[in-house]
């Protein structure tokens, strides 16, 4: 099987949260034993340079997996505008998502999974399914093992689309982890994010350069 894979994060491809997880789903994709000569070629959505090249893929290619980032906003921009040049296909072409976010609860990404599925139909292309998965805001932001906790997951991922071809499977349902949090982990969380989360997310925006309070509003 030989599957075209559209990286729509807006990011450059160092700075990819979806590139990383990526990195490790071809890798169980490709693996040996998961399937017979399994192929990929891959391109960024980032890079306008490649626009032209991914829509030759695009309808050269039977198996398409996009993976996407969801923000608070839903798909990425950049991503839809690209989507919006491409034509209705009339062949037996199919789309697969890997939708990944920084929210951790399933619910919260689902709205984005059932706009890419109707998207699908638009495009003329048979649905294969999206992989569901949060909490994964703080790839770019480890490296080492504590990245590798987040991201090797998604070889098993890679393993299990080789096998089926789509993303239907009981072991993909599952790879979502929990739909919504009990309440109390919910005040748990809340607690945490304001003191322990804060101080984190003070400390990367500081080492991006940013000089004003993250709850700065110039114009209140």
């Amino acid at each position: 099987m030989h599957v075209l894979i559209i990286n729509g994060s807006p990011r450059v491809k160092k700075y990819s949260n979806t590139d990383k997880i990526l990195e490790r789903f071809t890798g169980g994709l490709c693996e040996e034993g998961s399937g017979e000569g399994n192929t990929f070629e891959q391109y960024e959505i980032s890079d306008k340079g490649q626009w032209d090249t991914i829509r030759e893929e695009y309808y050269r290619n039977s198996n398409i997996i996009i993976a996407l980032p969801l923000f608070v906003e839903c798909i990425p921009g950049l991503l839809m505008e690209f989507l919006e040049s491409l034509k209705v296909r009339e062949d037996n072409a199919a789309i697969a998502y890997i939708l990944q976010s920084g929210f951790a609860e399933g619910v919260q990404l689902r709205c984005g999974e059932t706009y890419l599925e109707e998207l699908t139909k638009r495009l003329g292309c048979e649905y294969r399914g999206t992989l569901v998965k949060g909490s994964n805001f703080g790839i770019r932001l480890t490296e080492g093992k504590a990245r590798d906790k987040i991201t090797a997951p998604y070889e098993e991922m890679g393993r299990e689309f080789s096998k089926t071809g789509n993303f239907f499977s009981d072991k993909c349902r599952a790879f979502t982890g929990p739909e919504v949090f009990p309440a109390f982990v919910r005040f748990l969380l809340g607690i945490m994010f304001k003191t322990a989360g804060r101080k984190s997310f003070d400390k990367a925006a500081k080492s991006w350069g940013c000089t004003l309070p993250l709850d700065y509003r110039p114009y209140d």
